[in-house]
């Protein structure tokens, strides 16, 4: 009997091009990182831990900090600090603080703020003589946030409860630089502290180890005891509550929904946790500090969303995870026809130039291609516990480090030297270079056929559907109702590629599904409403302007918009934006201007809105690719 068919994971948030080498090669070292998407001169500094002290202001929407970096100057003849930071952020000053023989000693320092990209700018930090090589010495910088990408507030009548004001940061990829200066590049690491001030009855969390909360002040102070790269340190602050989902697992969300999140996640947590235990090791975080929080408007919260969370937990076997992977694997061939097999974003170990976000970087074949090499070197070891192994030895060995692809892969080959006898990472057509550096498709991709139980009633029903006399009672013979999401939502692609549908195919896929589809949540709705929008299907399309008005996330609005400019129905666009757009998130409103400008005749919708449309740049449109990775 054939081993169960198991997906395994890494994530590679950003590769870090080393210097002393190609980038291409496998053999590069890792004396001297290079981030070309860094303005920072990370290698000339040890950071070994930084505080921030925040006071964030609703009504103003600004956040008063002083950050205080402990630093050690690694070479002799550096006379200047370089961080990354961001045009959005106002430096007020810069002092820096050592020992020297006379004392302890302060000084102001000259600083400047240098362009760098769109994304980022270069805070430029002129350091004291007095400072010397391998010698402690802090850097303390006062400055106010303003409306950077890391930072999202959100008004009260954009939660669930309506009641208080929200706020959250998101750091990935190159965002915190907004939040904060630093070294934002996960070639740096540091253990980090903060104390946080709010008004009354606002609850704050933070990617942290350790928390405590002053309730006469109203002061939150939080520590974080291993060395995390600056992207992944996250700020959240509302109307928050919680409760215990397991013995080391809490959820935190506004109060009207943390019965239904409890009530859905209850014991799922620490299912995912022991399942992550058994292949990477003991949980090191401790029991208090997984926090999973339900985001609002931002990020929709249903109880059927919660249900497929927990359905993907639950279910086990094979069969699932194959049904999970051929919907992935679509996706990103789909993505793969729009772009061409020669495009450079296909390649797994993408050559970053100066100026390109990183961020728009990350897409379906760093995550689908990455897992068909990951799922490749297993098939080399012959044994699903064996690589295993070589997981858990891996984690144990990297954590809390910064590694590149060709520490994994001489890893590998060290873990396994019978296949580096037999020079597998030069086995024609299976090339570990070519993995990395090819473009095109993944070179080889697993054997789905475990999942034939689940993906099989798919194609059948796409091919009742396609065919061109529709067999009404062999359609309506299969219950779509029963099925898992992913089974509902690879049908539902199908359609979407092959839409526009003809007109009877579209009335009768209404009456069988659209009132069905309307109970589920919102990755099943968005597709469906994208093949009502791409159908001109009429009879449907008040459940468009619906879903626009009562969801607020780009996930979901922008495909929406971008199908609705592209077809004729932008004027629809237009005045469901014009009603909708107060309650949107500027970088989400932002984004939406930004697909009316790219359609046909973005004049008449410019002197419509008010603020100027981003300068940021999708490598492919959101409608074509409806898949979260």
């Amino acid at each position: 009997m054939a081993a169960a068919f198991e997906r395994p994971t890494f994530c590679c948030c950003r590769k870090v091009v080393t210097g002393s080498a190609k980038s291409e090669s496998l053999n590069s070292s890792r004396d001297c990182p290079v981030d070309i998407a860094s303005a920072s001169n990370f290698q000339h500094f040890q950071i070994q831990h930084f505080h921030l002290e925040l006071d964030i202001n609703f009504p103003s929407r600004e956040i008063q900090a002083v950050e205080v970096l402990d630093l050690v100057c690694l070479h002799p003849d550096t006379q200047s600090l370089v961080l990354d930071s961001h045009q959005s952020l106002l430096i007020r000053s810069v002092n820096a603080k050592c020992r020297c023989n006379s004392g302890e000693n302060s000084w102001p320092l000259s600083h400047r703020l240098d362009p760098f990209t769109d994304y980022g700018s270069s805070l430029v930090i002129t350091l004291p003589a007095a400072i010397k090589p391998l010698s402690n010495f802090q850097i303390i910088i006062r400055y106010t946030t303003a409306d950077g990408p890391a930072i999202w507030w959100l008004d009260p009548e954009l939660t669930n409860g309506k009641s208080k004001p929200f706020l959250f940061t998101h750091g990935h990829s190159v965002c915190n630089r907004s939040f904060f200066p630093c070294f934002d590049t996960p070639a740096v690491k540091s253990t980090y502290s903060a104390t946080v001030m709010v008004p009354p009855g606002i609850r704050v969390l933070m990617s942290a180890t350790r928390s405590t909360f002053d309730e006469q002040e109203n002061i939150y102070r939080f520590q974080m005891e291993y060395p995390v790269p600056a992207y992944l340190l996250a700020l959240v602050a509302g109307d928050l509550i919680s409760a215990d989902i397991g013995p080391r697992s809490r959820v935190w969300a506004e109060p009207c929904l943390l019965k239904i999140a409890t009530a859905k996640l209850n014991g799922t947590v620490e299912r995912w946790l022991s399942a992550a235990e058994n292949l990477f090791g003991p949980y090191m975080w401790e029991s208090h500090c997984l926090i999973l929080f339900c985001l609002i408007c931002q990020f929709p919260l249903d109880a059927i969303f919660l249900q497929d969370l927990c359905e993907v937990a639950a279910f086990e076997g094979a069969a699932f995870t194959c049904l999970e992977t051929t919907f992935r694997l679509e996706a990103l061939h789909r993505q793969l026809k729009l772009l061409g097999d020669e495009s450079p974003v296909s390649r797994l170990q993408v050559k970053f130039e100066p100026g390109v976000n990183p961020s728009s970087l990350m897409n379906l074949f760093t995550y689908e291609k990455g897992f068909c090499f990951v799922y490749y070197l297993s098939q080399l070891c012959g044994d699903t516990k064996c690589f295993d192994s070589f997981l858990r030895a891996y984690v144990e060995k990297f954590k809390f480090t910064s590694v590149v692809a060709a520490d994994l892969l001489e890893f590998f080959l060290g873990f396994f030297p019978e296949l580096r006898e037999k020079c597998v990472d030069n086995k024609e057509g299976l090339e570990f270079e070519r993995w990395l550096n090819a473009s095109g498709p993944p070179l080889l991709e697993p054997d789905l056929s475990q999942g034939s139980s689940l993906i099989k009633p798919v194609e059948s029903l796409y091919q009742l559907w396609s065919s061109e006399t529709l067999d009404g009672n062999r359609i309506t013979d299969i219950d779509i109702s029963k099925w898992k999401t992913f089974q509902i939502v690879h049908l539902l692609d199908k359609l979407l590629d092959r839409s526009p549908l003809p007109h009877e195919a579209m009335m009768k896929l209404s009456k069988s599904y659209s009132a069905l589809l309307d109970s589920m949540n919102a990755e099943i709705r968005i597709r469906w409403l994208q093949i009502v929008v791409r159908n001109n299907y009429l009879p449907d399309f008040y459940k468009v302007r619906r879903f626009l008005e009562n969801h607020t996330s780009r996930m979901y609005t922008g495909p929406l918009y971008e199908d609705l400019c592209a077809g004729t129905m932008k004027a629809i666009a237009m005045e469901t934006f014009y009603l909708t757009q107060n309650r949107l998130h500027v970088n989400l409103r932002r984004a939406i201007q930004q697909i009316f400008a790219h359609s046909a005749n973005p004049a008449a919708v410019m002197t419509l809105l008010e603020d100027k449309p981003s300068d940021a740049s999708n490598p492919i449109s959101l409608r074509d690719v409806n898949v979260s990775a």
